[in-house]
């Protein structure tokens, strides 16, 4: 009995993500599409990295900000669906356990400093619009530069306390995990030991570094509609709304499908569905943004053709 029970809570060395389960002979056409999509994400946010580099045009605080956001959305998208891939082709990836831990810490990093740059780049939108006179006293090049630096670093931060609680637990000789990386409801799932702590951690993170940045980013769109109601002439309004449609677009984006995935009940019976809805964020939200800043920002555009034009 005892060597029965040591044996059930012997520490695991490695992981197996289940992935998708069986496709059916589906699973390269998915492989494919995933793949595209994942060569498009990473080639659409090298282009406006360029783009905005190239042009002096663009070397404007919003533009700055969206670099850094280009840049931590390769970062995002590459630290999940490289592993992804690899479970459309193998019904049981083993990852090991630091490897687990690494890639669950610049996830969770990664998504604190999206929801962080999202909200600075609001207060950056929410100053030209309702403040213009001050904009570019505010919004300086030492400004932007800090308001960059704070988001990278309360971002990476920010998950260091849950890691640590997560990753000290005692997880049972039970490895398997019924997802495409390394999440925290399945970690957590295998832990044989009382988990009451880390998922309250797990609440105050959340409270603290994403619905913070999101009620400051709600916050700041409230006075930038309210002073966009109040400008008389509709060229006026469609010209101060353009400035920003972009990134609202994103914002709505991003967090309605993070509100859609952990809004959404947990149980057995829903964990397929989940996998699906966590598609949205990981895979489709990455690739729609670099499409909604060209596609939707005339500035991009334009810097775009002039940079074909120069290499032509």
């Amino acid at each position: 009995m005892a060597s029965s029970t040591e044996e059930n809570t012997t520490q695991i060395s490695e992981i197996i993500l289940l992935g998708f389960g069986d496709l059916h002979g589906f699973q390269f056409l998915l492989f494919g599409i995933f793949l595209t999509i994942y060569v498009m994400t990473l080639i659409g946010n090298m282009v406006i990295l360029t783009v905005v580099s190239a042009d002096c045009s663009l070397h404007t605080p919003m533009y700055f900000f969206l670099v850094h956001f280009s840049f931590l959305e390769i970062g995002y998208t590459t630290t999940i669906e490289p592993i992804m891939l690899r479970t459309l082709l193998s019904a049981h990836v083993p990852i090991s356990f630091p490897a687990c831990a690494c890639q669950f810490y610049f996830f969770a990093s990664l998504v604190a400093t999206e929801c962080f740059f999202l909200a600075v780049m609001s207060y950056d939108r929410y100053i030209a619009i309702c403040n213009p006179l001050h904009y570019s006293s505010i919004m300086d090049f030492w400004g932007c530069l800090h308001l960059a630096a704070a988001s990278w670093l309360a971002g990476f931060l920010a998950p260091i306390l849950l890691m640590v609680l997560i990753f000290r637990l005692t997880f049972c000789s039970a490895n398997e995990i019924d997802h495409f990386f390394c999440d925290l409801k399945p970690i957590m799932k295998l832990a044989c030991t009382d988990t009451q702590v880390a998922e309250m951690t797990s609440f105050i993170c959340t409270s603290l570094f994403a619905l913070g940045p999101f009620l400051l980013t709600l916050a700041s769109y409230i006075h930038i509609i309210s002073t966009i109601l109040r400008i008389p002439s509709a060229t006026g309004k469609q010209r101060a709304f353009s400035t920003c449609s972009s990134h609202l677009t994103v914002v709505s984006l991003y967090y309605g499908t993070l509100g859609i995935v952990y809004g959404f009940p947990s149980g057995p019976q829903y964990e397929d569905i989940l996998k699906l809805l966590s598609l949205l964020y990981t895979v489709l939200t990455p690739s729609l943004n670099p499409v909604i800043y060209t596609l939707r920002n005339k500035d991009v555009k334009v810097a775009l053709r002039k940079l074909v034009q120069r290499g032509k």
